[in-house]
């Protein structure tokens, strides 16, 4: 495992332990060169899952670019890291689960709106704006209006 601080190609693992789901291995590693320490996770490699975009382009899932898009949208939010990456590996399992191959962008979307409205409703409405290409602030008092109406 290559060390993110100095490149060196050897490390020893510290420590090792399941995640809380029991789906991935969580290793603590200390780089023998440098001694700094940094985490890997290991998981099972799974059957990709093609997104196919808005302008009809595919694309394999990422799991890293949801995650940062989602960091995003919760930026300067009192929102755990921890809280989005588990949403990101729900939404993941659910796509994983669904048995299908392609996936429409617009479906991860509305996974992604869905955990973040539970998360943090400004998070919501900052991944809204951009997800739905909210063009003038109508759109924002629509969208505010709606997730409103949803929670009485």
């Amino acid at each position: 495992m290559k060390c993110p601080y100095c490149g060196f190609e050897e490390s020893k693992v510290i420590d090792s332990r399941p995640t809380d789901d029991n789906e991935r291995i969580r290793r603590r590693r200390e780089c023998l060169n440098c001694s700094e320490r940094f985490t890997t996770y290991e998981a099972i490699e799974r059957i990709p899952i093609i997104v196919i975009k808005k302008d009809g382009s595919r694309e394999p899932f990422s799991a890293e670019k949801l995650l940062r898009q989602m960091l995003i949208a919760c930026g300067k939010r009192a929102v755990p890291t921890e809280t989005i990456e588990r949403a990101v590996f729900d939404i993941e399992a659910t796509l994983q689960n669904s048995l299908q191959r392609e996936v429409k962008s617009s479906q991860i979307g509305e996974l992604a709106l869905e955990k973040l409205r539970d998360i943090d409703e400004v998070a919501y409405v900052r991944f809204a704006s951009v997800y739905k290409e909210f063009r003038d602030v109508d759109s924002f008092l629509a969208e505010l209006q709606q997730l409103k109406r949803e929670q009485k």
